[in-house]
This record gives structure tokens, sequence and C-alpha cells, in this order.
């Protein structure tokens, strides 16, 4: 098997700059409605949104799938 990664948006990004530029794009009032997490809405802190998500695989999957869509809608110039 090859050792190379495979071209992954994501590779590189950690989950803090993921969670970071969503609050900066959406805001957190937004965020809690596109991911309907409480971490998001019932006093929101990037802090205690990256200890939820680390330990919340399902939660983690729909942050980073909203980020991607994010990042396909920027480059669409929307």
């Amino acid at each position: 098997m090859s050792d190379e990664q495979p071209r992954s948006p994501l590779h590189g990004i950690t989950l803090e700059q993921i969670v970071t530029e969503l609050v900066g794009h959406f805001g957190w009032p937004e965020l809690g409605v596109q991911v309907r997490i409480r971490c998001f809405t019932d006093d929101p802190s990037i802090s205690s949104s990256l200890k939820f998500l680390r330990k919340t695989p399902w939660a983690r999957a729909k942050v980073e799938s909203l980020y991607l869509f994010m990042l396909r809608e920027k480059k669409r110039g929307r």
C-alpha cells in the first residue's frame, strides 16, 4: 500500500481552524442552526466546541462536512 495521503481539503487543517473559520463565516447563531449541537447554541466558545467535537465523531463529521460545503460556496463566489 502507498503511504501517500489522498487529496483531501481537510489535510493539514486543525479542528480549531475549521471551527474558527465556520464561526467567522456563519456566526454562532447560524452555526447552531446548521449543526444542531448544544455547544454551538448554549454559551458557545471555541474551547467547549473543540472538547465536544474531539469526543463525538458524528458531530465532528457534520462540522467537517459543513466546512467543505463552505469552501465550495466560497470557491463559487457565493
